[in-house]
């Protein structure tokens, strides 16, 4: 089901999808980062650095959460392949980063957890 957003930088209706990651792998959404970075999209790149670097900051220390904010710049980067290189190159390059970041920073059953749930 999409839902309608009513803002957007020209003052048009914007369609949001939701994330349908639970009827395609079962797994159960935590958070509302999918629809966060939906949103920070009407603003173009600068919305989505600035969503990440906000998510980032504030979650960073939560594994659970830290690791569903990089599945969903790995679904966001697939969502955006071949419609709108500037956003996929952009999640492309954060979910990189991020990964890397949870590969050298969670250890034992956060780490654990981490390759479980986003193999």
């Amino acid at each position: 089901m999409e839902r309608v957003l009513s803002i957007s930088n020209d003052g048009t209706d914007m369609m949001l999808e939701d994330w349908t990651i639970e009827e395609v792998t079962g797994y159960k959404v935590k958070t509302t980062f999918y629809l966060d970075f939906s949103i920070s999209e009407i603003f173009g790149v600068e919305g989505i650095k600035s969503t990440y670097e906000s998510c980032f900051t504030r979650w960073s220390s939560n594994y659970e959460y830290i690791t569903e904010l990089c599945m969903v710049l790995n679904w966001k980067l697939w969502r955006w392949f071949n419609k709108n290189d500037e956003f996929y190159q952009l999640y492309l390059e954060l979910y990189t980063k991020l990964d890397e970041w949870c590969i050298e920073n969670l250890k034992g059953d956060e780490l654990k957890y981490y390759y479980s749930t986003t193999d």
